[in-house]
């Protein structure tokens, strides 16, 4: 399975779960489809960041792209909430922020000679200070979605763990509001469909496909705007 087949799921899936806040004015059976989109963003923006030929240009599209399209997020979630949040993208850079501080902590642990332990403390440390960016700024899936980018880079070449990180911390996210909620149906269903696209993300290639740079970039803000559009007419 390409990174192009994996985009086009991812896309399917998060189309349907935008769609389900114009059909149903809230959370119904085609926002469980829509969270297998989430997680195969995130391992993909491990995958750009390991295999870019310039990453400052790769902050600089994300961070470009997460300013065009709050606008268009904040008119899509006016549909069915309150309050403002930033969109998808802010997650994704500031997951690959703490992926790049991670891995510069460990050239500088390396030439220093710096143990491995005091390493792990302090790189781990700077994830969870990003995760908490994410969280306290209201960041689309918040801490979750930082740590999950940092497991799919840290576990990228050990598949157990990489799976095993990520079922953890989707249980962690969404298992809080299982306990201490009595409709614990809907968030059994939801870690599930969480949990579901590990199975894509097993079977990559890790080959291309077809070049979609900027189609995903376009596509996130301009469906949001139809979404929004196509509510004036309910």
């Amino acid at each position: 399975m390409s990174a192009f087949v994996l985009k086009i799921i991812a896309i399917i899936s998060m189309t349907f779960d935008h769609m389900s806040y114009l059909i149903f004015g809230e959370f119904s059976f085609m926002n469980y489809i829509g969270r297998i989109a989430f997680p195969i963003f995130a391992y993909q923006i491990t995958e750009g960041y390991i295999h870019t030929h310039n990453l400052k240009k790769y902050f600089f599209r994300l961070f470009i792209f997460s300013l065009i399209s709050q606008i268009p997020f904040m008119l899509f979630t006016s549909i069915f909430a309150d309050g403002i949040s930033l969109n998808i993208f802010f997650t994704l850079l500031l997951g690959l922020g703490a992926i790049t501080i991670y891995d510069a902590l460990n050239k500088i642990a390396c030439k220093n000679k710096i143990t491995h332990i005091s390493y792990n403390l302090i790189g781990f440390g700077c994830v969870c200070l990003f995760a908490f960016l994410a969280s306290i700024t209201s960041c689309d899936y918040g801490y979750f979605g930082v740590f999950i980018i940092f497991f799919f880079y840290l576990f990228r070449n050990k598949k157990l763990l990489m799976n095993t990180a990520f079922i953890t911390m989707a249980f962690i996210y969404y298992g809080q509001r299982l306990l201490f909620s009595p409709a614990y149906v809907p968030y059994l269903l939801i870690i599930i469909f969480t949990i579901f696209p590990l199975l894509f993300i097993n079977l990559y290639n890790h080959k291309k496909g077809k070049d979609t740079k900027y189609f995903l970039y376009i596509f996130y803000p301009l469906h949001l705007l139809i979404i929004y559009g196509l509510s004036f007419l309910q």
